[in-house]
């Protein structure tokens, strides 16, 4: 336990059930019993007003698939009074990156929006949500699995979530956008293919100036450099 108070994860979803073991697994289960996070799971279907508890509508104007109504996520977020960034987690959105990462960690709060179906209603993403997130240039069935992604990213940089810093300090990413160098462990040579010499010969200075040419060789050939 740490004296920083504790982030606490909103997540607004249909599939309360989706989030139950993730977050109690690994660091985001050990960040937690830590006590450095706290996770609220919102059922949507609790904000609705119908006996069938419904969420969602045809789209104004015609068209295939239905729309995630905006009252549910509206009253949802009423409830929850949230300080920080309401997040919609959108293929419209902008790529989720590290320094958002960075930026949710320092947050009192961050809630996840989770739409599903064939879109959520325009006025949660214009006058709700604080900004719009994705996880790149494909679609998802829900927003349930980019709102895990982005909560793992944002836990395991929170302050005693991983135990060693040094660790995430040398992750992809962490330091602007430079990838980390390969990592290697025993046996030295498996079917024939070996770690490289330079990693076995104890010398420190000789092994970081590898890790630091082979992240900088790595970056610049997905750069197309």
């Amino acid at each position: 336990m740490t004296g920083a108070d504790p982030i606490t994860i909103n997540i607004v979803t249909i599939f309360p059930e989706f989030f139950g073991v993730p977050l109690a697994t690994s660091i985001p289960g050990r960040a937690a019993d830590s006590g450095l996070v706290h996770y609220r799971v919102v059922d949507l279907r609790e904000f609705t007003s119908d006996r069938h508890r419904t969420v969602d509508d045809i789209p104004y104007g015609g068209g295939a698939g239905m729309v995630m109504k905006p009252e549910p996520f509206f009253e949802a977020v009423d409830s929850l009074t949230p300080e920080g960034p309401v997040v919609l987690l959108s293929a419209r959105g902008k790529t989720f990156s590290h320094d958002d990462a960075v930026r949710y960690a320092v947050q009192p709060d961050l809630t996840l929006l989770c739409g599903h179906y064939k879109d959520v209603d325009q006025r949660v993403a214009d006058h709700l949500a604080t900004e719009e997130i994705s996880l790149g240039g494909f679609v998802l069935s829900g927003g349930e699995a980019a709102a895990l992604a982005v909560a793992d990213a944002v836990v395991r940089l929170l302050p005693g979530a991983m135990g060693d810093h040094d660790s995430a300090a040398t992750d992809s990413f962490y330091d602007a956008a430079s990838l980390s160098a390969p990592s290697y462990t025993r046996p030295a040579e498996y079917r024939g293919y070996t770690v490289p010499e330079v990693l076995r010969t104890g010398d420190h200075r000789k092994i970081e100036e590898w890790r630091e040419a082979e992240a900088r060789r790595r970056t610049e050939h997905r750069e197309g450099r």
